[in-house]
């Protein structure tokens, strides 16, 4: 009976966090990230991420070895499911395919580290050659050139 209890709120859980969760489409990794790893921290499911893959149980193993292997498993099959469920195919198709949710996560990162500096870059060249124009307000101005400097910010750059 708790079994199933815990199992209908995980599932409500997992619905109710997954929805919340962009698509990684290239230009809003920092966002996925920590949409990712807060869902899988909310849903237990980040134990794969933090701890590294215990020894695969035998038939000598403790009670207590097997579930850790068996809650490891669970942790790093599931968070590998919803992180490529939440990945745009034509991402999906560049990342080398991994059975391991922690390789998986380095992989993406790396790719991503690249996409972040050039895309520093373009918001740098947008911001530093914007004029008003007066085709938009001057409020509309400046939220746009604050919204660029957001994006900046959460990529490392901090404009004053």
């Amino acid at each position: 009976m708790m079994f199933l209890v815990i199992t209908v709120i995980s599932t409500f859980v997992l619905s109710n966090e997954s929805s919340r969760i962009p698509f990684l489409n290239g230009d809003n990794f920092s966002d996925w990230k920590d949409k990712i790893l807060l869902t899988l921290g909310c849903m237990y499911l980040d134990l794969a991420l933090y701890v590294d893959e215990p020894p695969e149980p035998t038939v000598k193993s403790s009670i207590a070895e097997k579930s850790s292997y068996d809650k490891w498993k669970r942790s790093n099959r599931l968070s590998l499911m919803l992180i490529k469920s939440h990945i745009s195919q034509s991402i999906r198709g560049s990342i080398p395919p991994s059975d391991k949710i922690k390789n998986y996560m380095r992989t993406i990162e790396e790719q991503f580290v690249s996409s972040n500096k050039a895309l520093a870059s373009t918001l740098m060249n947008k911001l530093s050659g914007m004029k008003h124009n007066n085709s938009k307000s001057v409020r509309e101005h400046i939220i746009e050139m604050r919204d660029i400097a957001a994006r900046l910010k959460s990529l490392g750059i901090e404009i004053f």
